[in-house]
């Protein structure tokens, strides 16, 4: 991508330069290399503003959302977001209707707010149904999976999963991220009081993992899993939450790191170790008002309390 870059710029090619700079983006926010994404997508964006192109104004606000929220301000992502469906609506195009509504739910997922998640969401996954546009249809069942599994609602993540993994599986798109939801699903069939789980190979998926933006999630959601099994696994569990935690210290994922804090907390409340549990739930607390992920941050100062 930074040679179709280089090359695009020499003989400023408009449309491989936009291309370039877009895909490039993309790349570098999955690698956690989050300020050079900004740059790049930014750059993309300032080309379709140029020419008052609404429809890539929005893809392009959508995808900006990601690093920000990733990289832990929740409240930028938002914006974003938010003015990339106001910009899709007004250009009239389903494509970027389909991204926007998606990116939107996701945003309101980072914020801590479910039920617009799962409202903006629905919408984007409807949009991509439309148009075959597998991609955002299973980023939107994805976090339609994650949005009802916070709220307790395990049957239902679990099927939102299931077909996130169908659609991945049968594109051959990103595997890695593929995984993480084979972990999630894993996770919500636990929780669904399914016991058929097959830790061994999730932990053998999460180790091959390519994707560093993953790395930490799926490190937490193992932790999780060995937490939920049953009360044999509580060393399995710390291990991999301990894990998660320098994972995404290093990675500058701070959203995720302040959820490693609160299942760490879940992890001491299990051990009856009050002390603990209030020490990492009050760093959780700290992260997502410091993220801006409100509902978050509302939801484990009621458990602290």
């Amino acid at each position: 991508l930074e040679e179709g870059l280089k090359l695009s710029e020499e003989i400023n090619e408009v449309i491989s330069t936009v291309l370039a700079n877009y895909y490039l983006g993309v790349a570098l926010t999955l690698n956690c290399e989050f300020e050079k994404a900004f740059y790049h997508i930014e750059k993309a964006y300032g080309v379709n503003e140029a020419v008052g192109n609404l429809w890539g104004m929005s893809v392009m606000k959508s995808h900006l959302s990601l690093p920000f929220n990733y990289q832990g301000q929740v409240y930028l992502g938002f914006q974003h977001s938010e003015k990339a469906v106001q910009l899709a609506e007004d250009s009239g195009d389903i494509f970027s209707k389909a991204m926007a509504y998606s990116l939107h739910g996701f945003s309101c997922y980072y914020k801590g707010s479910f039920a617009d998640a799962i409202r903006h969401l629905i919408k984007g996954a409807d949009l991509g149904e439309r148009i075959n546009y597998f991609t955002w249809n299973a980023v939107s069942q994805f976090y339609l999976g994650e949005s009802h599994f916070e709220i307790g609602e395990y049957k239902k993540a679990r099927g939102y999963y299931e077909k996130a993994i169908l659609f991945l599986e049968n594109n051959i798109w990103l595997p890695s991220f593929m995984n993480l939801h084979k972990i999630a699903f894993s996770r919500a069939k636990l929780m669904n009081n399914e016991k058929d789980i097959n830790i061994e190979y999730l932990c053998t998926v999460a180790t091959k993992n390519k994707l560093r933006r993953f790395d930490g999630q799926m490190q937490r959601y193992i932790g999780e899993i060995f937490l939920n099994i049953d009360e044999g696994h509580i060393t399995n569990s710390k291990n991999w939450i301990e894990k998660a935690i320098k994972t995404d210290k290093r990675n500058g994922v701070l959203f995720e790191l302040g959820r490693n804090y609160a299942l760490y907390a879940e992890l001491f409340k299990r051990k009856g170790n009050k002390s603990k549990t209030k020490e990492n739930l009050s760093k959780a607390i700290e992260i997502f008002n410091k993220c801006g992920a409100d509902g978050w941050a509302e939801k484990y100062q009621k458990e602290l309390v």
